[in-house]
């Protein structure tokens, strides 16, 4: 079955990105379509990048990019969970992102954000990387605003469109995933 991870890209002390993939997680498990589960950044404890040899070798020898690459590659593809910081994405997600190159390859992405913004600039950042990483990224996203889908910017209270349009990003990624399985198994 297609496996798909929920990768909670903030490791900020408060975040609010752990209940927002809750949510995701919480509205993708009733799918019977694919396999879903959370990823917490928080339980790989990356440092910065701090391999010698560039992710694309596949060369890995830190104990901790051995166990984040047997992550990523246990998926089919992904929906990143993501803030929005100085119009772009977080540290860590980037620098998440960063020790990899092949595990990511011939997946689906798609993209759930948050910020004053609905995090959107962030999202067209990812975007460029996923094209980079040979990622096929879903053009439906979840744009969640701190003013009117956060309580005081830190309870999240979402309204029914936004999960309307989590179940279309849900269907992008799914399918995307199934159909990108035949580069994947080369």
């Amino acid at each position: 079955m297609t496996r798909i991870g929920i990768i909670i890209g903030s490791t900020r002390p408060g975040r609010n990105g752990a209940a927002v993939a809750q949510w995701v997680h919480d509205v993708a498990k009733q799918r019977s379509d694919a396999e879903f589960a959370l990823v917490d950044l928080l339980d790989y404890q990356l440092p910065h990048l701090d391999e010698v040899y560039p992710p694309a070798m596949g060369q890995y020898q830190q104990p901790h990019t051995l166990e984040w690459a047997r992550t990523i590659a246990s998926f089919d593809g992904f929906v990143i969970v993501t803030p929005e910081y100085n119009h772009s994405t977080s540290g860590a997600l980037k620098n998440a992102i960063d020790f990899l190159y092949n595990e990511w390859n011939n997946k689906a992405v798609g993209f759930v954000s948050y910020g004053s913004a609905g995090g959107t600039r962030a999202v067209e950042h990812l975007r460029l990387i996923a094209g980079e990483l040979q990622m096929a990224d879903v053009r439906a996203q979840v744009a969640l605003s701190l003013f009117t889908d956060f309580e005081n910017f830190s309870v999240f209270t979402p309204s029914q469109f936004q999960q309307d349009a989590l179940t279309t990003t849900l269907d992008q990624v799914v399918a995307w995933s199934e159909a990108l399985a035949p580069l994947r198994t080369k």
